[in-house]
């Protein structure tokens, strides 16, 4: 779940972390009233969840409330890359001599949580990750005492910061960002930039945090914080029906109850030649309901020109699965060729279930993904 940078600026500032004052408006009214409250000049910011915002023109500096207000009315309703902007951050306007990147990151390949640090500031962490590899700087948490202040110094050190006190000040940043990412369950927690003020200190000018849907559960207030604009349908209908689906760019729907039977799966689709649509986990003891819902998902993608159903029944029952199937074939208005295995718990009854549909029964894994992928070849 992505947070708008207002959002993600409150979160940050509670772990004392020294932020830009301002406030989030959605009227023109509204923008100069927080502008005349801050005094001086302003950051009229859209917030939206992509990036280049500036380039879109949805940053303006304004040196008056009336022109904040003036701002507001100009990109409120402004269109970037498909998404209306419905608020702006009102931040006050404030110069400096350095930018500095920070982001903490879940770093599967290493399993430890990284952080990273960069020296050139301001830009996409990942241009910098082409332009100038080297100005990159990671250091991994200690897993079981976390980031360490001793690690975040040597990451100031390391990105140029030489003063003792400018480099205590990061480390005191960099940790409470770290505290951040971990007590809110991220998958991405930044400041860009980070930048340098005319005194040395330091100050957070802009923020991104990406929560981990899987760990809301644990932060229930925060799903208020939601913003569905710029989420795929497809995604936000699978969430309601507590179903875990990804879009992909295959032609072939994979459904399948199981994470780790749904990477196999989408693994022996490649294998055979083919391109997996989606990731789509039913989950353990989804019922007819589920199924039908799920089988909806992948059919409102017109890149599907097969579906490939693998169910291993355990707590999941086959022939509740096949309802759902059935179900499903009666409201959904696309057809496609359906190739379905069936094994597991109550497997017999529901494929007496199916017998009846028009579907292509397979009684392996590979044999499915075979068939799955002459469909959609021929069908190409």
């Amino acid at each position: 779940m992505k947070l708008h940078e207002y959002q993600a600026r409150d979160i940050v500032a509670r772990y004392n972390i020294p932020v830009t004052g301002g406030g989030v408006a959605s009227t023109p009214a509204e923008a100069r009233q927080i502008a005349e409250q801050i005094g001086g000049k302003v950051a009229v910011k859209a917030q939206v969840h992509v990036g280049g915002r500036g380039k879109a023109g949805g940053i303006k500096i304004a040196s008056t409330p009336a022109e904040a207000e003036a701002a507001a009315s100009q990109i409120l309703g402004m269109d970037i890359k498909g998404l209306t902007v419905e608020k702006v951050l009102i931040a006050e306007a404030i110069t400096y001599e350095k930018e500095i990147y920070l982001g903490v990151i879940l770093d599967r390949a290493s399993k430890r949580i990284v952080m990273i640090a960069s020296s050139e500031g301001g830009i996409e962490i990942e241009e910098v990750a082409k332009t100038n590899p080297d100005a990159i700087i990671k250091i991994a948490a200690e897993p079981l005492l976390g980031l360490q202040p001793f690690q975040a110094q040597e990451l100031a050190f390391r990105i140029g910061l030489k003063d003792g006190k400018q480099a205590r000040q990061f480390a005191s940043i960099a940790t409470g960002l770290y505290k951040a990412f971990v007590e809110n369950d991220a998958e991405l927690a930044e400041i860009n930039p980070l930048v340098v003020l005319a005194d040395g200190t330091l100050q957070a000018l802009d923020s991104k945090i990406v929560l981990d849907d899987s760990g809301l559960f644990r932060h229930k207030e925060m799903e208020s914080m939601r913003d569905l604009a710029g989420e795929p349908e497809s995604e936000i209908k699978a969430r309601e029906n507590g179903l875990t689906f990804i879009k992909l760019d295959g032609d072939i729907g994979c459904m399948v109850n199981g994470a780790g039977l749904a990477m196999a799966t989408m693994d022996v689709v490649n294998l055979f030649g083919g391109s997996p649509a989606n990731f789509l986990d039913i989950g353990g003891g989804a019922n007819a309901q589920k199924v039908a819902a799920a089988l909806d998902i992948i059919l409102d993608d017109p890149n599907v020109k097969a579906v490939m159903v693998n169910i291993f029944g355990g707590i999941t029952r086959c022939d509740e699965v096949a309802k759902g199937i059935v179900e499903a074939q009666k409201i959904i208005k696309r057809q496609v060729p359906m190739v379905v295995r069936l094994v597991g718990t109550n497997e017999a009854e529901g494929q007496r279930i199916l017998a009846d549909a028009s579907l292509i029964p397979a009684a392996t894994l590979a044999e499915a993904a075979q068939k799955a992928v002459d469909i959609a070849k021929a069908a190409a």
